[in-house]
């Protein structure tokens, strides 16, 4: 292949120019499996309440490789053994860590396979990626299963302070305009450091640290479990589950061709074979969008009911505490939306329900983010912290919701 014209330079709203650092990793980019992910959101169904948030997967994963470029960088400056083939590895394990998503992100995962996340995902495509590419994405795999001797490397790809963190913190900060997740990426890359075969942050870095972790918990409270994306994040998996229920019973559910097949399919980690991922890859959120824009003609009242509310962003209601609501107020308010429209109570349970939400902004159980002090001693950040109290931060807090329909 003609090698000319690849080391290309990306225009980046975050960051500038980003490279593209490698021939193999501009195939990668340029690869149909990679180019899909322009076609799904990186914040699924927020922009019903953010309406910049319409940046993709394609869109973070560039930019956590170009922080992984930057951390690369600063790590080889402070005399950290970094060779070439470890470099490109790591990039590659970075760019392609999100490649295995579905549709809206996390939709899928939760409604039309069965308990198949996205990283196995991704590996499977890394996989078939490496078959592709004559092996040479082989140390990419180890690095991004933990295999790899040097576990700094797995750290840098999946750990309390990852690239794939203070990218998506910053980019869906920006997207969404909340301030609060405008952390300082290149502050805190340019304080790293390895010290035993593990990350840390040297000790003049922990106001970086803590402001990382502030923006983190502040960003899941006003962005990420926003009440009104949770809604319409839970009515979607609500649509893809009816539609898949109905599929099941032999009911003809219009959709594109792989969207039937994932209907039509029962789909877990032992089947998941390479004609279901080369059947996985024609997905994205388009298969989806119209896919609703057909179920609102449909005749299944929850079909039809669930794709107009996210068409036309007339939701359900939602109400938060601190304790689970009770099981008769849900059996009540399901048996007054049944009677009203004649549904059975199976159907009405796609409009009447409850569930919990968790946010733990920092955990001090496992893979800390430790502080490298001047004397060369490691501690906690959490620990560390001295006006701020962190460890209050490491609390998992606990929230209840109920959904239920309007009134009107």
């Amino acid at each position: 292949m003609n090698s000319q014209n690849k080391l290309k330079i990306i225009n980046d709203p975050i960051y500038g120019f980003i490279t593209i650092p490698s021939i193999l990793i501009f195939e990668l980019v340029e690869h149909r499996y990679f180019q899909r992910l322009r076609r799904i959101l990186q914040m699924g169904m927020s922009y019903l309440v953010f309406p910049g948030a319409h940046h993709t997967r394609f869109h973070h994963a560039l930019g956590a490789m170009h922080l992984m470029q930057k951390a690369v960088q600063v790590l080889r400056f402070k005399g950290v053994k970094i060779d070439d083939d470890e470099a490109e590895a790591l990039y590659i394990a970075i760019l392609l860590h999100d490649i295995g998503h579905g549709p809206f992100s996390h939709a899928m995962e939760q409604s039309i396979v069965e308990n198949v996340s996205h990283e196995h995902i991704s590996l499977l495509f890394m996989e078939a990626l490496n078959g592709v590419f004559d092996n040479r994405l082989t140390l990419a795999i180890h690095i991004f299963k933990n295999k790899y001797k040097r576990k700094f490397f797995y750290q840098l790809i999946s750990g309390q302070l990852d690239m794939d963190r203070l990218d998506y913190l910053k980019r869906d900060g920006f997207y969404t305009g909340v301030s609060e997740g405008a952390i300082n990426s290149q502050r805190l890359i340019s304080m790293l450091n390895v010290h035993h075969d593990s990350l840390v942050v040297e000790e003049k870095g922990i106001y970086s640290v803590e402001k990382f972790i502030i923006a983190r918990r502040l960003m899941y409270w006003q962005v990420y479990l926003h009440k009104t994306g949770l809604v319409a994040e839970q009515l979607l998996l609500r649509v893809l589950k009816r539609a898949k229920e109905l599929s099941i019973e032999g009911i003809k559910i219009p959709a594109s061709d792989a969207l039937s097949f994932f209907l039509n399919t029962s789909i877990t980690t032992k089947n998941f074979s390479n004609k279901v991922l080369s059947t996985f890859a024609q997905l994205d959120d388009y298969d989806i969008f119209s896919g609703m824009k057909t179920w609102v003609n449909e005749d299944d009242f929850v079909l039809s009911n669930l794709s107009k509310m996210l068409l036309n962003r007339d939701l359900l209601k939602i109400k938060m505490k601190s304790e689970p609501f009770s099981e008769e107020k849900i059996v009540k308010t399901r048996a007054e939306f049944m009677k009203k429209h004649g549904i059975t109570q199976n159907e009405a349970s796609y409009f009447v329900f409850q569930g919990k939400i968790i946010n733990q902004a920092y955990s001090m159980d496992k893979d800390t983010i430790n502080l490298l002090t001047k004397t060369g001693k490691v501690i906690d950040v959490a620990k560390a912290s001295d006006h701020l109290n962190l460890k209050a931060l490491s609390t998992k807090v606990v929230k209840y919701y109920m959904c239920f329909p309007k009134t009107n």
